[in-house]
């Protein structure tokens, strides 16, 4: 079976890094998996770009489709990409992040029309006007327009997002498609929007657990030169100031803590912009900046005695999913896909959303309570092995592969 990705890129960004697991995942059981990415950042025969060939016109068109509010319709290299030899030898095709400005949605139905294609959601930008998030709003389950958000990301030049919602809704009546979803939350978001046309299954995204392991925790601390006898915190995220991942949240739960408590700990960050928070707030701060190493990430997830995540909205995150293979705790908020890997009292502390307060009196309850965060380490690892293995996940994509292409032929 040969299998074709479409995504954003390869390894840059969340949904990029859990399509390129699911690519591994797939050549490890002897699936011919191949890559279309908007950016490219590794060197393989089995990763190409998306055709860009038409950028002057793109470019031109853009200043009429912005001025519009429509984001992405100017892009008219994906209408090239039946030409490529890996869309021409492909059997199926596996969509994911569609919308970081490579690709046009309006291609979809020549795309799937001799090529039947799983869509991979990494968000709820699919069924919305223009939104990746929609946060309080639920309008996309009218039609959208009137948008309370208009600079949320993809942001708009102008609110058309009742027209964009009309456009999804016409391409999908014309594709040939099944719908994947990482999370309970958003297989649910999906069942209610303009997609519950097709069918909607909940794969969750699939970790290398032994890339991610528990390692030894005095040796990752000697390793990283963490003082002996101190707290650890850890926080990551692609970019730390990312308004969505919470740095506000976090800066007023952490500003909570008693003052002992701060004194007696270590802020370890991975990602852009940990040192800000660290010094608004009076902490020790390890940052590692961006991080692009599994090992590496499995040391600072092992030296860690809690990983906390701030997050206003999130499908999966592959950092928690990445702390629990490790073995580590987490604190974060009742939001969107968290709770799927945050359970109360089994591998973490689940605080009410928005709520910088009760976040951290779970980090508090958790630094406090030795036992009880083994117990949680315990948890998380096993959990993690059952449920989240690279190797579940790639089985179930083979099986829903061959169930679309049985139904399509």
């Amino acid at each position: 079976m040969k299998v074709l990705h479409i995504n954003q890129s390869d390894l840059g960004g969340g949904a990029a890094i859990a399509g390129y697991r699911l690519h591994q995942g797939l050549l490890a059981q002897g699936i011919n998996s191949r890559l279309l990415v908007g950016g490219v950042k590794t060197s393989s025969d089995r990763v190409a770009t998306v055709p860009t060939s038409k950028r002057r016109i793109e470019n031109q068109l853009y200043r009429f489709t912005w001025r519009f509010g429509l984001n992405y319709i100017n892009l008219l290299g994906s209408f090239d990409i039946p030409q490529l030899s890996f869309y021409q030898q492909t059997d199926i095709l596996n969509f994911h992040n569609l919308h970081t400005g490579y690709f046009n949605y309006l291609a979809i139905p020549a795309l799937t029309e001799k090529k039947p294609a799983v869509f991979t959601l990494h968000d709820m930008w699919s069924f919305t006007g223009h939104c990746a998030y929609s946060y309080d709003c639920d309008r996309w389950k009218i039609g959208c327009g009137k948008c309370p958000y208009p600079d949320t990301y993809p942001g708009i030049g102008r609110d058309s997002t009742h027209l964009e919602w009309k456009l999804k809704n016409w391409v999908y009546n014309r594709s040939n498609l099944s719908i994947v979803t990482p999370s309970r939350w958003l297989t649910e978001q999906a069942k209610q929007s303009m997609l519950n046309c097709f069918a909607i299954q909940h794969i969750p995204y699939g970790i290398d657990t032994e890339a991610y392991q528990p390692l030894d925790f005095e040796q990752c601390r000697l390793l990283l030169g963490i003082p002996k006898g101190k707290k650890v915190l850890m926080f990551g995220a692609a970019n730390i100031t990312d308004s969505r991942k919470g740095g506000d949240l976090l800066l007023k739960a952490l500003q909570s803590l008693p003052e002992s408590l701060k004194a007696d700990t270590v802020l370890l960050t991975i990602g852009d912009g940990g040192e800000v928070i660290s010094e608004s707030v009076g902490m020790v701060n390890l940052n590692l900046g961006y991080v692009s190493s599994d090992r590496l990430k499995s040391i600072a997830y092992s030296a860690a005695d809690l990983f906390i995540f701030p997050t206003h909205a999130d499908n999966l995150p592959l950092v928690l999913q990445e702390s629990m293979a490790c073995g580590t705790p987490m604190v974060s908020f009742k939001i969107g896909g968290v709770p799927d890997l945050v359970r109360p009292g089994v591998t973490g502390y689940l605080a009410i959303p928005e709520d910088a307060q009760d976040f951290s009196h779970g980090i508090v309850q958790l630094l406090e309570d030795c036992q009880q965060r083994d117990r949680m380490s315990q948890n998380c690892r096993a959990i993690a092995l059952k449920e989240y293995p690279l190797e579940l996940q790639a089985q179930r994509y083979i099986e829903l592969y061959h169930q679309v292409l049985s139904t399509s032929n």
